[in-house]
């Protein structure tokens, strides 16, 4: 068990400490072992000098939890590790996520809501908003992929949340499991276009400079006079400048506003004031207007929002035009689950610029070299017993652990790793959330056990 008790307050799940982790733990795994439901528990082992595991248990077929200690330079780390063996028929890894992309909830609760067996957070978010009368739509930086379908494309690198990432690192970078049950990194980069069929209207009065109406370069006006526009999102809290981006019904009735908000370079930049909005229902275009709206979208609709460029582009568009929307993202392969985050360690080695200064928890996820083992790792921080580790000594760990590729996932007060083990009723949290509690988040990856 965890360090205490679990109660929920107002729906999210609180920690209660009590006694020690391994005491309260095992006294489950005693339990357990009296009615024959697990394997007999092996003897902790020593992975390196620097770590330490103080506890393993293997709670369900394909997954080992662990829980380990480590002397970092500023005092104790103490963490919690699920090994999942992903050549392992019985399990399977997945997305975490609410009913809709702009949402939040705890890892606890998305687990039980999916039948998993145990999960962690994921993605960084947009937790809090700046823009006047703009709110914050909880939804992740990153791509997402779950059962093999897109959910949502990735935000400009300017507008991510989270700590700064080593050089390089772009918003676009996943972790996730292929068809092939093979975890990897991934670049997703998000392709698409609207085409209308047939000529368009005339340019409305007094147009703007023939350069403004060119989006990612390329002139939306061909020979031809058809339009074709470029996408450049898809269910995202942001746009890159000149862009048009997609909403479906998989965002939720969050406004779309924060879409048009801050630049490519700084997300604290002020909302565009040159914006439109088209709706498409059915293939067929209802309505075109300059302000950016709320609500459900239905199933069979799609909301079309641009800014700069890309709404004097959508402006050209008529109620009745017939229009197609089309994306995919390249990079993807035959992944069957994706998350955002950014790499700590590819083959082996950490990337150059990663942080040593600042200590916090940590979530991570990383793969073997053969990528048939997913390491999902939470460090405890901000405590008296456990003081986190910088992003340079995450990647030390989970080199250490036996990552040979790992991302660094949301972290602070975001870390949770929570586990049902078997005659327990419902998924509970095992590691120590710095803020006492559960803090709702925007997905994370879960481990499912067939049986």
């Amino acid at each position: 068990m965890i360090n205490g008790t679990l109660t929920r307050v107002k729906g999210v799940a609180v920690l209660r400490r009590t006694v020690s982790r391994r005491t309260a733990f095992g006294g489950v795994l005693s339990v357990l072992l009296t009615s024959g439901a697990v394997l007999a528990v092996p003897a902790p082992v020593r992975a390196a000098p620097a770590l330490r595991y103080t506890g393993t248990w293997p709670v369900w077929p394909g997954v080992v939890f662990r829980v380990f200690q480590a002397r970092g330079s500023a005092g104790p780390v103490l963490g919690d590790l699920l090994d999942v063996d992903l050549r392992d028929p019985h399990v399977t890894v997945g997305l975490l996520h609410p009913p809709v992309v702009a949402a939040r909830e705890p890892v606890s609760l998305m687990a039980h809501a999916q039948h998993a067996v145990a999960g962690v957070n994921g993605d960084f978010f947009n937790i809090s908003e700046v823009h006047p009368g703009v709110p914050p739509t909880g939804s992740a930086v990153g791509p997402e992929i779950a059962d093999g379908r897109l959910r949502k494309g990735a935000v400009p690198d300017g507008q991510r949340f989270g700590p700064l990432p080593p050089v390089g690192a772009t918003t676009e970078e996943v972790i996730g499991v292929g068809s092939d049950r093979t975890g990897r990194l991934a670049t997703l980069r998000l392709t698409g276009s609207v085409s209308v069929d047939g000529p368009i209207a005339p340019l409305p009065p007094d147009p703007p400079p023939i350069d403004t109406l060119r989006v990612s370069g390329r002139d939306p006006l061909p020979a031809d006079g058809r339009l074709r526009i470029p996408l450049r999102g898809l269910n995202q809290y942001a746009l890159p400048v000149g862009g048009v981006g997609a909403f479906t019904g998989r965002w939720g009735a969050v406004s779309r506003l924060r879409a048009v908000c801050g630049t490519d370079t700084v997300r604290r930049a002020p909302c565009s004031a040159d914006t439109a909005e088209a709706t498409v229902r059915r293939g067929v275009v209802t309505r075109v207007g300059h302000a950016i709206g709320a609500g459900t979208i239905p199933p069979d609709t799609t909301v079309l929002v641009g800014r700069e460029a890309g709404a004097v582009t959508l402006r050209r568009l008529r109620p009745g035009d017939r229009v197609r929307v089309a994306y995919h993202l390249t990079g993807a392969g035959h992944l069957r689950f994706a998350v955002g985050g950014f790499a700590v360690l590819r083959n082996g080695r950490p990337p150059s610029g990663l942080d040593s200064a600042v200590r916090t928890a940590r979530t991570a996820a990383g793969v073997s070299r053969d990528g048939r083992h997913l390491y999902l790792v939470v460090v405890n921080g901000r405590s008296a017993v456990s003081t986190g580790l910088t992003l340079a000594g995450l990647s030390t760990l989970l080199r250490r652990i036996g990552a040979d590729d790992a991302m660094n996932l949301d972290g602070g007060g975001s870390s949770t790793l929570a586990l049902r083990v078997p005659g327990e009723p419902v998924v509970s949290v095992r590691n120590l959330p710095s803020g006492r509690r559960e803090r709702a988040v925007a997905n994370g990856i879960g481990v499912f056990v067939r049986r």
